[in-house]
């Protein structure tokens, strides 16, 4: 008995170099990878120029585009794009971009909560809860409404505003060091600072454009981006990926808490703050191109947690695809619904993710872990 319960016991390093991956982080992947392609190819089909899906299909496997170097270099590095036919470029050009974005948004996202709930050590911590998200938010708006001319930097800005938001998160809850309720604690209060210093810009405005456009934002929208933003997020997202999954070791080591983290050698508030800074950095790339699209960085790591353990390396994989696969769903659900209209995806996220929130506080035993 004792030695099948080691076979079944095994760690990563007993079983190989890949032996944590398993059935289950498989099918959280090919299933995410299912639920993007669908909705994806749902995204790209419908609009006022209107296709079949076959049509959709294969205009996304248009070799005239999939295999023309000139088109990649316009779309990933900007120019002027090559001759297409108008059904590739409404595809191309217009519908697709939305779908890679929100990709990128999901990943960004789903990671960042990951990381904020092991430095915390709380499954109800989230850019959205932490205040990161209102920092980057107050600082796009500024650039939006105030400081136009410094868009061009806007992922920068987000950053810098996001890790300003959560510099004052560490300072409130520091005590000779911090702890994961005062982390939250501190979190809720910047945010509603920052939220409502949000709601103030909106009276600087004269342009009614602007002011709907910020509204727009801080419910979280993809309408009408395109491959801009897409070079604006993906330098980011990819930093933050290798970053986080560097990270997945630590992570791991923050879980077992400060007492035995500091046994194994390792400088907790040092580590912690370096993890929490890759988790500033994914979100305000999701934050720069989409805006507060709430709850998603909440929502993904816990589903992904139940369903593949707890171990960093596994839970960064499953969060990888499984965020972009809700955030490419809700952006479906927010185009089509409703069509004509569509409303922002951070509506439906917002919608799927409260209830989810209230789930997983009732689940909480004890006052303190909150």
């Amino acid at each position: 008995m004792a030695s099948d319960t080691g076979r079944k016991r095994r760690t990563p390093a007993e079983s190989g170099r890949f032996g944590w991956i398993d059935g289950s982080l498989a099918t959280v992947v090919l299933g995410s990878v299912a639920v993007v392609v669908v909705a994806g190819l749902a995204q790209v089909s419908y609009g006022t120029y209107s296709m079949t899906l076959v049509g959709a299909w294969h205009a996304v496997f248009d070799p005239a585009v999939v295999f023309d170097l000139r088109v990649w270099r316009a779309f990933l590095l900007g120019g002027e794009l090559p001759e297409m036919s108008q059904r590739s470029l409404v595809v191309w050009n217009i519908r697709f971009p939305r779908v890679v974005v929100a990709t990128l948004v999901g990943t960004n996202l789903a990671i960042s909560g990951a990381i904020f709930q092991a430095v915390t050590r709380n499954e109800l911590a989230s850019p959205y809860v932490l205040g990161v998200s209102s920092g980057a938010g107050l600082a796009v708006l500024l650039t939006l409404v105030v400081f136009s001319g410094l868009a061009p930097f806007l992922p920068i800005l987000a950053s810098l505003g996001g890790a300003t938001a959560f510099l004052l998160v560490y300072a409130i809850a520091w005590k000779g060091g911090t702890s994961p309720v005062r982390l939250v604690l501190a979190g809720v209060i910047v945010s509603t600072v920052f939220w409502s210093l949000q709601r103030g810009l909106f009276y600087l405005a004269d342009d009614l454009g602007v002011v709907q456009s910020a509204i727009a934002w801080t419910t979280g929208s993809l309408t009408g981006v395109d491959w801009e933003q897409v070079r604006i997020a993906l330098p980011w997202t990819a930093l933050s990926v290798v970053l986080a999954f560097a990270g997945a070791r630590q992570l791991n080591v923050l879980l077992l808490g400060e007492r035995t983290a500091r046994s194994l050698g390792m400088s907790v508030e040092k580590v912690r703050f370096a993890l929490a800074g890759v988790a500033v950095l994914a979100a305000s790339a999701a934050i720069s191109v989409a805006g507060v699209v709430s709850f998603v960085g909440l929502v993904v790591p816990h589903m992904v947690r139940t369903l593949v353990g707890s171990d960093y390396k596994r839970l960064m994989v499953g969060c990888i695809f499984a965020g972009p696969a809700l955030v490419v769903l809700a952006d479906v659900g927010a185009r089509l619904a409703l069509a004509p209209t569509q409303i922002p995806v951070g509506v439906v996220t917002g919608l799927v993710g409260g209830p989810y929130f209230l789930y997983l506080m009732r689940r909480q035993q004890e006052m303190g872990e909150l």
